[in-house]
């Protein structure tokens, strides 16, 4: 008998998906007090009673819901801190983690909780109440980054935050793995059980990995509606096969909806999107069809050719009846409103059928702090333990900071600052102290501190150390004195020895030693040494100096008479590789570009007869040099000192930078009273000709306005990350885009351009830039960034998706600007509204997604949350791979599985996968 159980077990155990994940399971009930076995599916719940110290248990009333998890709940304080449970996991193994909330208690003066919940550092959702007796479910499908995980609830702007249940549950190996697992959590925001008999949703133990899979009766607001007549619901006792992938339940897949009358249409609305998605449909073959009887359908609503032509045949492509057909798409973009309907073939006798869907969303995985650091702020808990400090939860740096630590806001995260003042801090200071690189302040004051000062070396950034009032013993290191960005140390009544290195009393060094009656500073002999030494390097280091400056003017003397000679066509003797920018004064000076003789500019222009434009200084001119090359000559009418240094900027930046998507400076002619500037002919004029300008509108279809943005981006990169110091254009519009004979764009018109102080965050500067594209945070604070040609370049893009100019009172009304417009439509999910009517119907939604979520990232109002220039070009890179059809999934094979699971899936929601698998936005526009 005993055998017999044992093998009973064993078969068990090798079956997919039954006892083995059960005992793996864990189930929290959040605010009971007692450990219990559910009766109506016999899992175990334990109370958090002994892994939460935080906040105190609520009893729930007025719940209508008869299950004893949801008879109490866990308040929090709502407060600036995060509280966390964690649980154990095994790395990289899959987990469906799920975390419930019901808050039963009547809305105190009518507002109901509201607050975050993170998973990791990673954001998994803002919980808003609305209801009190309904129970909101959120569930991550993760695959496990370490041994532990940790799930925080935070950041309450109304009311405090509260938990009802958290419960982990073990996958199956194969289960819900996609390409993108090392970057993306999967977020479920739909697990639909179409055909379902009753309100009830189905479960553990009809599924044995405790999903949740919602019944298409329960019509909560938003939530399947717009069901098409003739829609009925069918089901079957028979088994249904579904060993397959993701093992849906079997009692779910005994159920369906069918379209009598020839069509089956839902709408279902999704939260947090638009966004990315992994989509699951779930169909099987539940009626006997008869000899002569077919199911067959496709796809009406919304039309996409590649695949509402494409025929579903249930039970061919799941080689039988009562056999589940599975089919998936990797990697999709949703918008919030989901509409989809099927309609059957001419030739098919019954109508469409849907058993089942699943929709989980992409979600980024954020990067936590530093493993080191956390390893050394670790340390320093464990040299205090009972202090209320040392019981913080998750990570340090995120969502909320601990009180004692201080982050950098920059990724990777490091702590930059530990403050832990009389906190009773015991023993020596942790030697992993010495891998913190992004320390810059380090108080350890008035604690128990024994032992010497630890090898702090590595630490180049520490400005501020204070040791004072400890019990320290052994010498001041000398290597404190080379810390390059040391300012203060304060080692006062300790128990110090030895000699103070002479590095620390230059005065460099705000340096207090009182209280160590051992501790002296270093004798005479050595610092005269020293001072020796010091002065005869130094000697050395002038008479180099002094030369290097005789070798400069010389050179400088000889390029002034050279120049003063009047050559008809000159160039330096030597170009920079540097990327500088001219502080003013004449151009002629600068001995870098060609000068072109005025003589030579009149006879290519023909006497300046053919005017094809007016730029930032004057009218612009056509010409042809003797050479046949067709060039643009700009002439400067603007003789004030500002017009002069525009000229003079121009001339030396151009001249010293090279770039395919920066339009290249010829020549320039100066005089007392004339400045030019000769450039390439550009024969496609500017981008607003072809975008906005309505009296000689030219047609680009929405790939060349995507190559068009993409070498723009190209250029304005190169500005930014390929020059040192980098370069800020200061007036990107549509205008200063370019095109030549092959619609490809180049960059023009640097005259506003400035050059990024070394070392500097900013370039304090009056605003200055063009109406509808200028950074409203620069105009505020007249700091110039990076981030300001960003979001200009945000306006640019949102021009080439509307066809609209930046700003109108007549198209936009009291909004007045194309972003304020744009912003409020795509915040909706309404793409179709901001697209210029030329390209409806047209283009691949799912591209113009792309550009839309990355230009209003753009156009944020504060510039550290913009994207960087590379980061916008990997995204129009991405809608161009969308727009042309090419992503990851064309390589994953060409079986009938795999072919027909990804036809029918695209189809079925109307999109195509952008590659968002090295990509570091956000994927909506959220």
């Amino acid at each position: 008998m005993g055998f017999l159980l044992q093998s009973f077990v064993l078969l068990l155990c090798f079956t997919p998906a039954i006892v083995c994940q059960v005992t793996e399971f864990v189930s929290i009930d959040c605010g009971s007090a007692n450990n219990y076995t559910d009766p109506s599916t016999g899992l175990a719940w334990a109370s958090d009673a002994g892994v939460m110290g935080h906040g105190k248990p609520v009893v729930v009333v007025h719940s209508n819901v008869n299950s004893q998890q949801y008879q109490r709940r866990r308040d929090f304080p709502a407060d600036n801190k995060k509280y966390c449970y964690t649980l154990n996991t095994k790395e990289r193994r899959r987990y469906l983690v799920r975390a419930t909330f019901l808050y039963g208690s009547p809305a105190a003066e009518g507002t109901y909780p509201k607050f975050q919940l993170y998973l990791d550092a990673t954001k998994w959702g803002t919980i808003t109440i609305s209801e009190s007796s309904r129970i909101y479910v959120k569930e991550m499908i993760i695959r496990a980054p370490s041994n532990s995980i940790d799930v925080c609830l935070c950041c309450a702007t109304t009311e405090s935050p509260f938990i009802s249940t958290l419960e982990l549950r073990p996958l199956n190996l194969s289960m819900y793995a996609t390409d993108y697992e090392d970057n993306f959590y999967l977020k479920v925001a739909a697990r639909v059980d179409f055909g379902a008999q009753s309100k009830e949703p189905i479960r553990y133990p009809d599924d044995p990995y405790d999903r949740i899979w919602d019944s298409d009766l329960e019509k909560r607001p938003n939530f399947l509606v717009d069901v098409a007549a003739g829609t009925e619901r069918i089901n079957t006792t028979k088994y249904i096969d579904t060993n397959t992938r993701e093992y849906p339940p079997v009692k779910v897949m005994q159920t369906a909806v069918v379209g009598t009358k020839g069509t089956l249409s839902y709408r279902l609305n999704l939260d947090d999107f638009p966004a990315n998605a992994r989509a699951f449909a779930y169909f099987a073959e539940i009626e006997d069809l008869g000899t002569n009887e077919t199911r067959k359908f496709k796809m009406e609503h919304p039309y996409v050719p590649d695949y509402s032509n494409a025929v579903v045949n249930i039970a061919e492509n799941a080689n039988g009846s009562y056999t589940l057909y599975e089919p998936s798409y990797m990697n999709i973009t949703l918008d919030f409103i989901l509409s989809f309907s099927f309609v059957k073939t001419r030739d098919s006798t019954r109508g469409p059928l849907l058993s089942a869907m699943e929709i989980c969303r992409y979600v980024e995985i954020a990067m936590k702090t530093d493993e080191q650091d956390v390893s050394t702020l670790n340390a320093f808990r464990s040299m205090s333990l009972g202090s209320d400090w040392t019981d913080e939860d998750g990570d340090p740096c995120v969502p909320t900071q601990w009180e004692w630590v201080t982050c950098s806001t920059t990724s990777p995260l490091r702590i930059t600052k530990i403050t832990l003042s009389g906190k009773n801090v015991k023993g020596e200071i942790p030697r992993e102290l010495q891998h913190m690189e992004g320390l810059t302040e380090l108080w350890l004051d008035g604690n128990s501190l024994t032992g010497p000062i630890p090898d702090l070396s590595n630490l180049v950034n520490l400005r501020t150390i204070h040791l004072e009032n400890n019990k320290l013993t052994g010498p001041i290191p000398s290597y404190l004195g080379s810390l390059p960005r040391l300012v203060e140390l304060d080692v006062q009544n300790n128990s110090l020895t030895g000699e103070i290195p002479s590095s620390l009393l230059t005065g460099r060094v705000t340096l207090k030693y009182e209280g160590n009656p051992n501790l002296r500073p270093e004798s005479k002999h050595i610092k005269h040494y020293k001072v020796i030494l010091g002065a005869s390097i130094g000697g050395l280091v002038i008479i180099f100096v002094l030369f290097a400056v005789s070798i400069f003017f010389l050179c400088h003397f000889r390029t002034k008479v050279s120049h003063q000679k009047g050559e008809s066509m000159r160039t330096s003797t030597k170009r920079s590789t540097t990327c500088s920018i001219a502080r003013g004064g004449s151009s002629m000076d600068e001995g870098v570009a060609y000068y072109i003789p005025l003589s030579e500019i009149e006879e290519a222009t023909e006497n300046f007869s053919k005017k094809i434009g007016k730029g930032s200084f004057g009218p612009v001119y056509y010409g042809r040099l003797r050479d046949g090359k067709e060039v643009a000559v700009k002439t400067m009418a603007d003789s004030s000192s500002h017009g002069t240094k525009q000229f003079a900027t121009e001339v030396a930046l151009l001249s010293r930078i090279h770039h395919r998507n920066l339009v290249p400076l010829i020549g320039y002619y100066e005089d007392d009273h004339q400045r030019m500037l000769v450039y390439e002919y550009m024969h496609n004029g500017t981008l607003r000709d072809h975008i906005t300008e309505s009296t000689n509108k030219k047609h680009l279809d929405w790939l060349a306005r995507l190559n068009i943005a993409e070498d723009a981006a190209k250029g304005l990169e190169y500005l930014h990350t390929g020059c040192n110091p980098s370069i800020i254009h200061r007036d990107v519009k549509t205008s200063n885009i370019l095109l030549d004979i092959n619609l490809r764009a180049k960059v023009s018109d640097f005259g506003l351009s400035r050059q990024a102080e070394e070392d500097l965050t900013h370039v304090s500067s009056m605003a200055r830039g063009t109406v509808g594209y200028l950074d409203p945070e620069y105009y505020a604070n007249q700091q110039l960034t990076e981030k300001s040609d960003v979001y200009s370049f945000g306006v640019v893009l949102l021009e080439l998706i509307s066809g609209r100019k930046p700003f109108s009172t007549e198209e936009y009304g009291a909004e007045w600007s194309i972003v304020h417009w744009a912003r409020s439509l795509i915040r909706k999910g309404d793409v179709i509204s901001i697209m210029d009517p030329a390209l409806v119907g047209h283009v691949k939604v799912e591209s113009v997604w792309r550009i839309a979520e990355v230009a209003i990232q753009c156009v944020e109002r504060h510039g550290t949350s913009r994207p960087r220039m590379h980061e916008i070009l990997s995204a129009v890179q991405d809608a161009i791979k969308i727009e042309k059809g090419i992503d990851k999934l064309s390589s994953l094979g060409s079986s009938k599985a795999q072919s027909s699971r990804k036809t029918l899936l695209t189809s079925f929601l109307d999109v195509e996968s952008p590659d968002i698998s090295n990509s570091s936005l956000t994927p909506s526009a959220r």
